[in-house]
């Protein structure tokens, strides 16, 4: 079975991370990490994402200021993810169309705002009616697009919905340096328009960039990712302000294969090296991320 690397897997993680958004759109980068924009063959793909996002401190809105007092929390996460690659060519490319469900474990503690709250909720669910892989000798590339849904709970401060839908496109090539395709450069970029909540709040819009570098060790694969997330526009309702927010990070990836289940392994673990404030405050930390890929 081909590895698999989908251009909109890692919107699986926009409803499992909340938190981790600092434009408060729902996609959150670090879940796919190398060859993020090679495209599985036609077929059906289960993609389970296991993901742990543990916040250290949350800093105070449009400063590097942490919040007072003790504030912690801890993100679990599970994206059930469906993708159909079909047969059908679009514009020289293969098309296909997936669906994400996530389900996510939240608990906060954030003294500051007298916040205490653990809950276990379904998250807002990803349709995507339009991916297109292309494929050449040395290069793959993707196209995408999907909508989230505001279909989750907004009821309580740890519940897993965002409260408005957001439209997400997608696009991104991968290289390889050799025939073998032994050595590898990807990158995956996104842009999210938010939609507005009930109160009439609209979060500004955001691009997200997501890069890896991997070598193959026999049939084991190793590599350097990263990601960058900018807010490119200004929140909008009452409330809102001028700041922007943006994040950076990098890791490390590792990739084992087990033929006889049919199915690859990968794991990564990113640690934040900048993250600057927007409206509202935000959490800082770590993200871990496991996930299994299954061919039927």
């Amino acid at each position: 079975m081909k590895k698999i690397h989908h251009a909109v897997a890692a919107a699986a993680l926009a409803a499992l991370l909340p938190l981790a958004v600092q434009a408060e759109g729902h996609y959150v980068p670090g879940v796919e990490g190398t060859q993020a924009a090679s495209v599985p063959p036609p077929g059906v793909y289960y993609l389970g994402y296991l993901v742990n996002y543990d916040i250290n401190s949350f800093r105070a809105p449009g400063s590097s200021d942490n919040l007072p007092g003790h504030n912690r929390g801890t993100v679990t996460a599970l994206a059930n993810r469906l993708v159909w690659m079909t047969d059908t060519k679009l514009l020289g490319a293969d098309y296909g169309m997936e669906a994400i469900v996530p389900l996510m474990r939240t608990s906060l503690t954030i003294n500051a705002a007298g916040v205490s709250d653990s809950r276990s909720d379904l998250g807002d669910i990803y349709v995507g009616p339009l991916v297109l892989g292309w494929h050449g000798a040395q290069w793959d590339a993707v196209a995408a697009a999907g909508i989230w849904l505001d279909n989750a709970s907004t009821s309580h401060p740890a519940s897993a919905g965002k409260g408005f839908k957001s439209t997400m496109l997608t696009g991104g090539a991968t290289y390889y340096f050799d025939s073998a395709k032994t050595v590898s450069a990807s990158g995956l970029m996104r842009f999210e328009r938010n939609g507005r909540n009930d109160a009439g709040f609209r979060h500004g819009n955001q691009i997200s960039l997501e890069w890896g570098v991997a070598k193959n060790f026999g049939t084991v694969q190793a590599g350097v990712v990263g990601y960058s997330q900018w807010q490119v526009s200004d929140d909008s309702g009452v409330g809102a302000s001028g700041d922007r927010s943006s994040r950076h990070a990098i890791g490390a990836e590792l990739i084992y294969p087990i033929p006889s289940a049919g199915v690859f392994l990968k794991g990564a673990l990113y640690k934040e090296v900048r993250a600057e404030a927007g409206t509202g405050a935000y959490p800082k930390g770590t993200l871990a991320r496991f996930t299994l890929v299954k061919a039927f």
